[in-house]
């Protein structure tokens, strides 16, 4: 193992031994606050924790060392601060929300089941750009799936999920990654074409329509079938990505006009044709009028977070479960209450480096697809996480999408390690290229000095 990536490994170990800690600490702190004592159970779950973690280690270590040291250990904070909460708020289990901890655990050992297969499978991130047709045709598809009939199952008032026996699955969330294959690839091979353009509009110089359409026909396709599975929390978290990819690879700040034109047009059209929609903007606009109805989910988050104050009233001694969903939409008001701003700015503060570190991997990328699909896995991250915060704190209109990596759901947790084994394929691949590009700078400074 080279200098590099015994350095990385190791403050990762490092890093990750902190995250750990916090997690057993959190863990303790539960037990206490229903307990006397620290229950029997707790080494098995501090084993469990060290086993989990030090899998994904290993798998980094074997695969892809000379990876980011940062992103795996934040990726276990935040896995390690949602679980404590999920477990805090099984302890207020009912027959209407049972609990959901010992299933969140069994998902996230799925989860890094795929984390590791992913480093297996995927050891040149580039040849995925070759099937990115492929990609498409599986992202589509996907996202297809809850339409059919029998198979599909609506919950909550969305089409998202299909059902197979007692097991459900939302296959959007993989869908996006596959989606963002063919994005990346393809506008990497267009990425001249899309910039100049070939055509004018007054002032303005458009690409040709057949570069174009090849582009928006499956975003259009796609933007639709979320919405007519009522799913506006990825519709809008994929037209953001989109755009943002379609801005990194060409530069021209005409697509960002364009998309907010679009995106402006849209949420009229949607807001008159949907019910929901106008139901959702009102709420936003003063959940107060109908604290009791449809306003109680917002108003219960913002007491929740009022009474958490600063520093919280502790982990266990808040009412979290008072709020609807908590488990999953609302997770980051449980936080708020139960850990208090110093809590949820910890949280934030944990994805900011999360994904700044993504967009750091894109940034030192030698290869052009291999930094566009990391900027589009980071922004995944990154409007995810805007997207619940900002609703859940009334920023935003609120919409139905999990914080990664804490709020409860298995197919948000597999798409999200999917995500992060793939970003820390691409910044092995880039600090292998960049040394071996050294290497190649000193050997040719070595036979100029010879002949001189």
């Amino acid at each position: 193992m080279s200098p590099l990536a015994r350095f990385r490994r190791t403050r990762e170990l490092s890093l990750g031994a902190l995250a750990v800690l916090v997690a057993a600490g959190g863990y303790v702190l539960l037990a206490l606050s229903d307990a006397p004592s620290v229950p029997p159970r707790f080494w098995g779950f501090l084993a469990a924790i060290i086993g989990l973690f030090a899998s994904a280690h290993v798998a980094v270590r074997r695969f892809a060392p000379k990876a980011d040291a940062t992103l795996l250990p934040i990726a276990a904070m935040l896995l390690g601060i949602g679980f404590i909460t999920i477990s805090r708020l099984d302890l207020d289990a009912t027959k209407a929300e049972p609990a959901v901890g010992p299933a969140q655990s069994v998902w996230i050992a799925v989860g890094i089941a795929m984390f590791v297969l992913t480093l297996f499978v995927v050891r040149n991130v580039r040849t995925l750009a070759r099937y990115r047709y492929t990609f498409l045709l599986l992202g589509v598809g996907a996202l297809m799936l809850p339409l059919i009939p029998g198979l599909g199952a609506e919950i909550n008032g969305a089409r998202l999920w299909i059902r197979l026996g007692g097991l459900t699955f939302q296959p959007g969330e993989l869908a996006k990654v596959l989606l963002v294959i063919f994005f990346a690839a393809y506008l990497v091979e267009k990425r001249e074409l899309l910039s100049s353009g070939s055509r004018r509009l007054g002032r303005l110089y458009l690409p040709d329509p057949k570069h174009l359409g090849p582009l928006l026909l499956p975003w259009g396709v796609s933007i639709l079938i979320m919405v007519q599975q009522k799913d506006l929390g990825s519709s809008l978290l994929f037209f953001a990505v989109f755009v943002a990819m379609l801005y990194i690879a060409t530069l021209r700040s005409a697509y960002l006009l364009a998309g907010g034109a679009l995106f402006v047009g849209a949420v009229a059209i949607a807001y008159q044709a949907f019910g929901h929609v106008q139901q959702r903007v009102s709420v936003w606009i003063n959940p107060w009028a109908d604290a009791r109805g449809d306003g109680y989910q917002l108003t219960q988050s913002l007491f929740a977070f009022g009474s958490g104050g600063f520093a919280g009233r502790g982990i266990g001694l808040g009412n979290p479960d008072i709020i609807p969903v908590h488990s999953t939409d609302f997770i980051f008001a449980a936080i708020g209450e139960e850990l208090g701003l110093l809590g949820t700015v910890a949280v934030l503060g944990c994805f900011l480096l999360l994904v700044g570190s993504a967009y750091r991997i894109a940034i030192q990328a030698t290869r052009p697809f291999s930094q566009l699909f990391a900027a589009g896995l980071a922004t995944i991250l990154g409007i995810q996480a805007f997207v619940i915060v900002g609703g859940v704190t009334r920023v935003i209109p609120l919409t139905g999408v999990t914080l990664p990596f804490v709020s409860y759901g298995g197919s948000s947790l597999i798409a999200n390690f999917i995500i992060l084994a793939l970003l820390l394929r691409i910044s092995h691949e880039s600090a292998v290229d960049a040394e071996a590009e050294a290497e190649g700078l000193a050997r040719l400074a070595e036979i100029e000095s010879a002949h001189a």
